[in-house]
C-alpha cells in the first residue's frame, strides 16, 4: 500500500497513515486503499477493533488539493453533470460511512492537524484519542466549499450545535482542549505516541470482549442515535435476540471467576452472496 501499512496482533487491527511528506493528504489513492483496508477487516473477522493513526506532522491535511483540478472534475453548466455530482458524491461519502458501519469498533489517534477531511473521518469513527498538539479544522468553508463528506452530519450528533456552527461558519481551528471540553475527543494526551498507546489499549480491551457482543452493542447506539427511544427500544429486543450467548456469558463469569482471560469465537468470515456455491 502506498498510503498506509496495516498490522493486526492480538486481535488488534492498526491502519497508519505513512504518507507524512504529503501531509497524509487523500488523494485518490488513500481513497481506493482505505476502502480496500476496511473490505477486508469487514470480511475477514479476525480484528475486533480497529486503530487509526498517522505519521510526520499531521495527522492528516484533507483532501489534496490536486485532486480538485485532476481527479474530480464536475460540470456545473448542464442538469445531468449536476446530477452526477450528487452520484459521485455519495461514492466518495460511502468509503467514511464504512468505518461508522464496520462490524467493529474503530478508534483514532489524531495529533497535530486534522483538516477538512480528516474531520469527516474521525466523526465517522466510535472514540477519539489526541494529543495536546491537536487541531481540527472545517476547512472546506475556507476554500468555498460547504463540507460535504459527512462532517457536518456527524459533528451535530458529537458536539453541541452552536459549536459546530462557529467552527463551521468561522474555519477556525478547534483546539484538542477545546474539542475536549466539547466532546469531540474522549481524552487529551501529552504527546502522540502516549494517544497511540492509549488508543491500542483501550482496543485491546475491547478484543478481550465477545466479539457478537460488542457488535450489537455498536449497532444498538447507532441506531437509538438515530432514532427514538421507542423505536430503539424495540430494535433492541430484535438485537439481543440475535447477540444473546448464554455460552458467552458463562464464559465471562467463568473467566473473572478464574482469573484469566475469556475466549470467545471470532465473528466470523463475510462472503458476499456472489460469491457462494
Amino acid at each position: 500500500m502506498q498510503c498506509f501499512t496495516l498490522t493486526e496482533s492480538d486481535h488488534v487491527a492498526h491502519l497508519v497513515f505513512n504518507r507524512p511528506d504529503a501531509l497524509n493528504t487523500m488523494g485518490p489513492v488513500f481513497w481506493r486503499e482505505l476502502e480496500q483496508v476496511l473490505d477486508g477487516l469487514q470480511r475477514a473477522g479476525t480484528a475486533r477493533a480497529l486503530v487509526l493513526s498517522s505519521t510526520g506532522k499531521h495527522f492528516t491535511a484533507g483532501m489534496a488539493l490536486e485532486t480538485f483540478s485532476n481527479a474530480i472534475s464536475f460540470d456545473e453548466t448542464t442538469a445531468e453533470g449536476r446530477a452526477l455530482i450528487h452520484e459521485q458524491l455519495l461514492d466518495i461519502q460511502a468509503t467514511f460511512s464504512k468505518l461508522e458501519s464496520l462490524r467493529i469498533p474503530v478508534i483514532a489517534a489524531i495529533h497535530g492537524g486534522c483538516i477538512g477531511g480528516g474531520v469527516d473521518l474521525v466523526t465517522a469513527c466510535c472514540v477519539r484519542y489526541a494529543s495536546a498538539d491537536a487541531f481540527f479544522c472545517i476547512q472546506e468553508i475556507n476554500i468555498g466549499m460547504v463540507a460535504d463528506v459527512g462532517t457536518l452530519q456527524r459533528l451535530p450528533k458529537l458536539i453541541p450545535l452552536a459549536v459546530v456552527k462557529e467552527y463551521a461558519y468561522t474555519g477556525r481551528r478547534m483546539t484538542a482542549q477545546r474539542a475536549y471540553e466539547a466532546g469531540l475527543v474522549n481524552e487529551v494526551f501529552d504527546s502522540h505516541d502516549a494517544a497511540v498507546q492509549a488508543a491500542l489499549t483501550c482496543a485491546r480491551e475491547i478484543a478481550s470482549k465477545p466479539p457478537v457482543a460488542i457488535w450489537g452493542t455498536k449497532q444498538a447506539i447507532h441506531y437509538a442515535r438515530d432514532h427514538s427511544v421507542e423505536d430503539s427500544l424495540r430494535q433492541m429486543g430484535w438485537l439481543q435476540g440475535t447477540a444473546w450467548s448464554t455460552r458467552h456469558v458463562h464464559e465471562a463469569i467463568s473467566a473473572m471467576k478464574e482469573r484469566r482471560a475469556a475466549d470467545y469465537p471470532a465473528l466470523g468470515e463475510l462472503r458476499r452472496f456472489s460469491e457462494l456455491g
